[in-house]
């Protein structure tokens, strides 16, 4: 199943790149993403009282016009890099928009700083937009598409557009790994694990039944060597159990999806493993030119939460640190996992993130 889906997918890019879209008119490729602060692009800037937020000075520093955009980044997020790459616009985030704005039709980020795939994850965070929130402003969307072109014309949008998901991140750092919260004391690892992947095979299954045929789901990265858990090593080490948790949901997800793939008629749900190029990039920084990736450009007080608050010191080689923040990669980080992410993704070896979901 991975040359159909990478054909499709490489050939609607050429053809969006030589359409020429108008407001009324779908183009011929559409991106719809879902995930958390790492494909954000606004969504928390328009709920009130949220605490998972990035409208502070640094965040765009290196963004068109320096100025906040609610990326959780001094610049661009892969997301961003990826729709260039496509040559299509960065969808915008859902919040931001008209519900009758005809820039549905082109695409649009659901993407929410603190979400999770339990509905309970990033909850001291008091808004954020959960996965099933997201799918159900999804919902929304393919309702507002089929008035606006038809039913068929609708249908046809939702089933050949690429839904790009990632999640999963915050379900363990801000909800498994807090002491704190009930989930930790509740669940052994393996209970956790198997309570994701239920909960995650639902929403899959729910965006299939909206319509969704073409699924990426982004695996998680070794997030025990994010500078917010180093902290908590003595030496500033990676966390080893942190990272075998992470390296077991990844397990437990690809063969989830092998048996979606199998489940649910004309689906191309696709796994996207990032973990090693993550991990090599974390573990060998200068091989991609930068210098330091053991802790972040922005000086951050993990104690406080970790981001890159008005009164923060920031580095200014910010291209030589593979961190931004104390979860965040930098803009110069995401361009170069952009750049794997899509050569995998994208080509037509049998790679890892381009094999199908249901081969080895």
């Amino acid at each position: 199943m991975a040359a159909p889906l990478v054909l499709a997918l490489v050939t609607a890019a050429i053809i969006a790149m030589a359409a020429d879209h108008t407001s009324a008119t779908p183009p011929s490729l559409v991106t719809f993403i879902f995930g958390d602060s790492l494909t954000e692009v606004g969504n928390n800037n328009y709920l009130q009282y949220s605490l998972a937020r990035s409208d502070f000075p640094f965040y765009g520093i290196d963004y068109k016009n320096g100025k906040p955009t609610g990326r959780f980044s001094n610049g661009r997020t892969i997301g961003d890099i990826i729709s260039e790459k496509l040559g299509i616009p960065s969808p915008p985030p859902y919040l931001s928009l008209n519900p009758n704005d005809d820039v549905i039709l082109k695409g649009v980020n659901y993407a929410s700083g603190g979400a999770g795939i339990l509905n309970d994850t990033g909850l001291y965070f008091i808004q954020r937009m959960s996965f099933d929130d997201q799918i159900d402003y999804f919902e929304n969307t393919t309702k507002v598409i089929k008035r606006k072109i038809g039913e068929r014309a609708g249908n046809n949008l939702l089933n050949e557009a690429i839904y790009f998901i990632g999640m999963g991140s915050n379900d363990y750092i801000n909800n498994f790994l807090q002491p704190f919260l009930p989930d930790g004391q509740q669940y052994t690892p393996d209970e956790f694990l198997d309570l994701l992947r239920l909960k995650l095979a639902e929403q899959f299954t729910r965006l299939y039944l909206l319509g969704a045929r073409k699924m990426i789901f982004h695996g998680l990265g070794p997030l025990g060597c994010i500078p917010s858990q180093r902290a908590k090593s003595t030496s500033n080490q990676c966390l080893h159990q942190v990272n075998e948790w992470v390296l077991q949901f990844n397990s437990k997800i690809q063969k989830m999806i092998k048996v979606l793939n199998l489940k649910l008629k004309h689906v191309q749900l696709t796994f996207a493993d990032t973990y090693q190029d993550v991990l090599d990039l974390v573990d060998n920084p200068t091989k991609y030119g930068f210098k330091v990736s053991n802790t972040s450009c922005c000086r951050v007080d993990t104690s406080v939460g970790g981001l890159c608050l008005s009164n923060a010191h920031v580095c200014r080689n910010r291209k030589e640190y593979v961190f931004w923040d104390a979860f965040h990669p930098s803009d110069a980080a995401n361009e170069v996992l952009a750049d794997r992410f899509f050569s995998k993704l994208f080509s037509n070896l049998n790679g890892s993130a381009a094999s199908a979901p249901n081969q080895g």
